[in-house]
C-alpha cells in the first residue's frame, strides 16, 4: 500500500512511530499542551503543539508524524465527532441545500477575487494563483497541481499559513465575542460503557474509510467514520463516548501534524510568502463573512457556526474547533465536506477553460 492512502499499512510508516523524529515531535508537544492549558489557552493541546512544532519545524529540527498516527487519530475524532449525530438532525439537512449553494458561489467568488490578488501582486503564475486561492483542499490540490506543473511550494505555502492564521485566530475570536458552553472535552465519561461497542464502532469505521477511500470519496477518514458512527447510533447498534484525556492526545498530535507540516520549508520561503498569505487569507475570510450573512438569512444558525462553516481552514482543524466551541460540529463538518467536492471539481473546470482561453 501507498503512502497517498487514508490508511497506510506499510513497513516506512510502521517505522517512523519508532523513529526519532516522532519521539521529538512527543517531546515537544507535550510541553508545549500542558504549558498552553497553564495559561488558559483555547483549544490549548492543539494550539500549544501546532505552534511549538511549527517553530521547530522552521528552526531546522528533523521532526515528522507517521501517517499511520495520525490516521488513527483522525479516525478517533470522527467517532467523536459522531456522538453529535442523532435522529433530529436528519430533519434539518433539506434546509443545508441552501446553505450548499451559497458555499458554491462562496468558493466560485473567493478562486476568482483572490487568484487575480495573487497574480498582481504576488506575481503568482496563473495556475498557482487557482490553487493557492482555493479556500481549503491541501492536499488534493497539491496532487492536482502536481500534474499541472504549478510551484508546488508558493501553493503548499499558502495553504499553510492560511491554516495556521485561521486555527490559532478564530479560537480567540470566538473565545472574545461569544459566550459559548465550553468544556465538552472536558465532560466526564459515562459510566459502564460497553468495550465491545467501540470495538464495533473501530472496526466498521475501518472497513467504511477503505471503502470510501478505494471509491476516492474526499475526506475518506472523516465521512467513513462520521457514517459509521451516525448509522450505528441512529440504529442503536453501538455507541460510545472516547473519554475527554483521550481527546486531548488527539488534538495533541493533529496540533503537532500541522506544525509538522512546515519542515520542508525554510523561515525565508514562509516570510516571503507571509504578506500575501495574510492578504489572501483576510480577503477568503471577509467573504466567508458575507456568505455566513447570507446563510443566517436561509436558515436559523448560531452566526458563529455559520462562519466556521465558511471558514477556510482544515476540514479535520475546524471540526475540532466547532466541538470545542459547540457550534454544531455536525453541520460545520458536512459544509466542509461539500466545500471539498466542490473545490475538486471546479478547480479542474477552470483549468481546462483557462487552456481555451
Amino acid at each position: 500500500m501507498q503512502n497517498n492512502q487514508a490508511i497506510p499499512l506499510n513497513k516506512e510508516n510502521f517505522k517512523q512511530i519508532f523513529s526519532v523524529k516522532f519521539l521529538l515531535v512527543i517531546t515537544i508537544s507535550v510541553p508545549s499542551a500542558i504549558v498552553a492549558e497553564y495559561f488558559n489557552l483555547p483549544l490549548a493541546w492543539f494550539l500549544g503543539p501546532m505552534l511549538a512544532t511549527s517553530v521547530g519545524a522552521l528552526i531546522g529540527l528533523k521532526i515528522i508524524i507517521p501517517k499511520i498516527i495520525l490516521s488513527s487519530i483522525l479516525i478517533l475524532l470522527g467517532l467523536y465527532i459522531g456522538n453529535y449525530i442523532d435522529k433530529d438532525l436528519f430533519s434539518q439537512i433539506h434546509e443545508w441545500a441552501f446553505t450548499s449553494l451559497i458555499m458554491l458561489a462562496y468558493i466560485i467568488l473567493s478562486i476568482f477575487i483572490v487568484s487575480i490578488y495573487l497574480q498582481k501582486f504576488s506575481k503568482y503564475e496563473k495556475k498557482t494563483s487557482i490553487f493557492s486561492a482555493a479556500p481549503g483542499a491541501l492536499g488534493p490540490l497539491m496532487i492536482l497541481a502536481e500534474g499541472q506543473k504549478t510551484d508546488l511550494s508558493h501553493v503548499a505555502t499558502s495553504h499553510l499559513i492560511r491554516l495556521i492564521i485561521i486555527v490559532t485566530v478564530f479560537p480567540f475570536f470566538v473565545n472574545s465575542y461569544y459566550d459559548a458552553n465550553l468544556g465538552d472535552f472536558a465532560q466526564e465519561t459515562l459510566k459502564d460503557q460497553n468495550i465491545y461497542d467501540f470495538l464495533i464502532l473501530i472496526i466498521t469505521s475501518v472497513i467504511l474509510v477503505f471503502i470510501f477511500d478505494r471509491f476516492k470519496v474526499p475526506a475518506a477518514l472523516l465521512s467513513g467514520t462520521l457514517v459509521a458512527s451516525g448509522l450505528l447510533q441512529f440504529t442503536e447498534i453501538a455507541s460510545y463516548q472516547i473519554s475527554p484525556k483521550a481527546v486531548d492526545y488527539c488534538l495533541l498530535v493533529l496540533g503537532a501534524s500541522v506544525g509538522c507540516r512546515f519542515a520542508d520549508k525554510t523561515i525565508y520561503e514562509v516570510a516571503k510568502n507571509a504578506f500575501h498569505s495574510f492578504i489572501a487569507t483576510f480577503l477568503l475570510v471577509l467573504l466567508g463573512v458575507i456568505a455566513a450573512l447570507a446563510a443566517s438569512l436561509v436558515i436559523d444558525k448560531n452566526f458563529f457556526t455559520l462562519l466556521l462553516s465558511y471558514c477556510p481552514g482544515g476540514i479535520y482543524e475546524v471540526a475540532v474547533i466547532a466541538i470545542f466551541f459547540n457550534l454544531d460540529p455536525e453541520f460545520v463538518s458536512f459544509h466542509h465536506i461539500i466545500r471539498l467536492l466542490m473545490i475538486l471539481f471546479l478547480v479542474p473546470v477552470i483549468l481546462r477553460f483557462l487552456k481555451k482561453t
